[in-house]
């Protein structure tokens, strides 16, 4: 035990977190090298294999795992130790969101700016999601999806709900035959996701509206289809906190038609109880539940997604 130094527990955290050298240096302010050798000293020094090393990068054994534990029972107890603001430990230090498009755009022009003063301490990376994220990998801290992840070491908890209607261009409801019911919609065109691009469960709402709609114009882009419902392609189904900032849109059929989904903060359980990562999380819940009227189309009771599956927390 000569070797062990306790800071080395910073750089194993780190590893652990980020799941790869190069984004755990980035995150301490070093090199890869110097990354890959304090591992390696904490290794020897423990005479325990702690990371799996492989082409995905870094994955904790289960010695790694147990020692993550203690590891961040330290880190959190010396977080609770005044210091000086201008030291080393005052400094910067990154954190990944990932958001799926929409949502992002909503949180730069609407939360970003308090969260910048509430966190200065925090150089935020904010990772729009336009595919499935990896979270194994590592490749963000902190995810908010569109649905729960129920298995693996994961912890989601919903923030909020949201309703999403049907939209279509002025122009184009000029243009076309009338939509009286749900019956007249499969006699329209369609703007939709790409089917074997969805990303997420909840994205695949046209089959819920009526199981004869098939999209003519597809696009991965939720901004692509708003792009192409504004110029008068077809009918799209939108967010309505996305689509009712656009006065050239209409919802269509809307006492008939009104969906719920939910966002949801999703993270590795061994993150959600660290101190920044655990007040970051309660910032963007309570942000959102103080603009759910902003997300949510006063009307009827909406549409639900299907259930969540049991390990989701509400």
């Amino acid at each position: 035990m000569a070797d062990f130094s306790w800071d080395d527990l910073h750089f194993f955290l780190a590893v652990a977190r980020d799941g790869q050298l190069s984004r755990a240096a980035r995150r301490l302010g070093t090199s890869h090298v110097t990354v890959s050798r304090r591992i390696d000293r904490l290794e020897r020094a423990l005479k325990l294999r702690l990371f799996e090393r492989n082409p995905r990068g870094y994955e904790p054994t289960a010695a790694g795992r147990r020692l993550i534990e203690t590891a961040e029972r330290m880190e959190e107890a010396a977080l609770r130790i005044p210091v000086d603001q201008s030291s080393t430990w005052g400094q910067s230090r990154p954190l990944r969101l990932a958001v799926p498009e929409g949502f992002g755009t909503f949180f730069s022009t609407r939360l970003l700016p308090e969260f910048t003063l509430r966190f200065p301490l925090i150089s935020l990376e904010l990772m729009t999601m336009t595919q499935i994220l990896s979270l194994s990998r590592r490749e963000a801290e902190l995810s908010v999806t569109l649905d729960p992840l129920t298995s693996g070491p994961y912890r989601s908890e919903k923030m909020v709900n949201y309703t999403l209607h049907i939209f279509a261009s002025r122009e184009y409801l000029r243009q076309n035959t009338m939509i009286r019911s749900r019956d007249d919609l499969p006699g329209h065109r369609f703007i939709g996701y790409i089917e074997e691009m969805i990303v997420a469960p909840g994205l695949d709402y046209l089959g819920e509206i009526h199981p004869a709609i098939r999209p003519v114009i597809k696009s991965s882009s939720i901004f692509n289809q708003l792009a192409a419902t504004r110029s008068g392609l077809g009918l799209c189904v939108l967010p309505h906190y996305i689509a009712n900032r656009h006065s050239d849109l209409q919802i269509v059929l809307p006492d008939q038609v009104r969906l719920q989904r939910s966002y949801w903060m999703t993270c590795h359980r061994d993150i959600r109880h660290m101190r920044r990562e655990s007040a970051v999380i309660g910032f963007l819940t309570d942000s959102l539940r103080e603009r759910e009227a902003i997300l949510n189309r006063p009307g009827p009771p909406a549409e639900p997604a299907p259930a969540a599956p049991p390990g989701a927390e509400p």
